[in-house]
């Protein structure tokens, strides 16, 4: 339940958690702070909101990264404040957040973590109240996190939050760094593969020194650029794959990811 705290740069903080591998973010100006997701229910985001304020006891705006259940649905401990996310985050939420409820809770009870599971099923989801589509500036005080819509990737609304005068990027799961360091991507139903490189790019245009995933400990632009050179090669093989110019088994081998990365790439829409 409890997570450590990564001092990235000054004011800049990463969360990491053993459940799910999650991060979350926290940057601090002279005036207010910025949450950068607020994990997967509840009780989860009281335990994030307590670690916050034995950080800073200044007031706190919200941002989701995307709309996934490990994201975005601890909001209930920090309210009332702003809660931004992408304009398509809101829809989602509205749209699926029943079923994923269901779903989690019967992973969790199906792991033997009903606690996590009652937790879920007794979570209020909250709505971002500011939504937006392509870049938006939050001032924190003396200091300013650029929240952005780098198009679509992991999903079709998710949003890096770029900290310019410290160099650090929070890329929700548009960059993760689980399974020791080798899996660089999860494939949800909203993934677009072909323009996910593109996504990277716009992260790399702002010259981060840090990157920090959604998944996993922080990352340097190298290891941005090295997936995004992967992804271009899964797309390759995706086209090769659906022109019948290669197998599946060919393309597992000569892709550089593990088989099961591989084989959930090669069957996104």
């Amino acid at each position: 339940m409890t997570g450590r705290w990564i001092d990235v740069a000054e004011g800049v903080h990463a969360r990491r958690y053993e459940e799910l591998d999650l991060t979350v973010g926290l940057v601090v100006g002279a005036e207010r702070c910025l949450v950068v997701d607020t994990r997967g229910d509840l009780e989860q985001g009281a335990e994030l909101a307590a670690a916050i304020r034995e950080k800073t006891p200044l007031p706190w705006t919200v941002v989701y990264t995307h709309a996934h259940f490990d994201h975005a649905w601890g909001t209930e401990a920090f309210l009332p404040c702003e809660v931004w996310a992408h304009e398509r985050c809101a829809a989602e939420l509205a749209e699926h957040a029943e079923a994923d409820r269901a779903k989690w809770v019967a992973h969790y009870r199906g792991e033997g973590k009903p606690e996590i599971a009652e937790a879920i099923a007794r979570t209020t989801v909250a709505a971002p109240d500011h939504t937006f589509t392509g870049r938006v500036e939050v001032d924190l005080g003396g200091r300013t996190a650029v929240l952005l819509h780098p198009g679509p990737a992991h999903t079709g609304h998710d949003v890096v939050v770029h900290v310019p005068d410290a160099g650090v990027v929070f890329a929700g799961d548009v960059v993760e760094h689980a399974e020791a360091g080798f899996s660089a991507f999860s494939f949800s139903d909203e993934t677009d593969l072909t323009a996910w490189p593109d996504a990277l790019d716009a992260i790399l245009a702002l010259d981060p020194r840090v990157v920090v995933p959604g998944h996993g400990d922080p990352v340097d632009a190298a290891f941005v650029r090295y997936h995004r050179d992967g992804l271009h090669e899964l797309i390759s093989l995706k086209a090769g794959l659906g022109r019948g110019e290669t197998t599946e088994v060919a393309a597992v081998a000569a892709s550089r990811y593990p088989s099961d990365v591989t084989l959930a790439a090669l069957a996104t829409p």
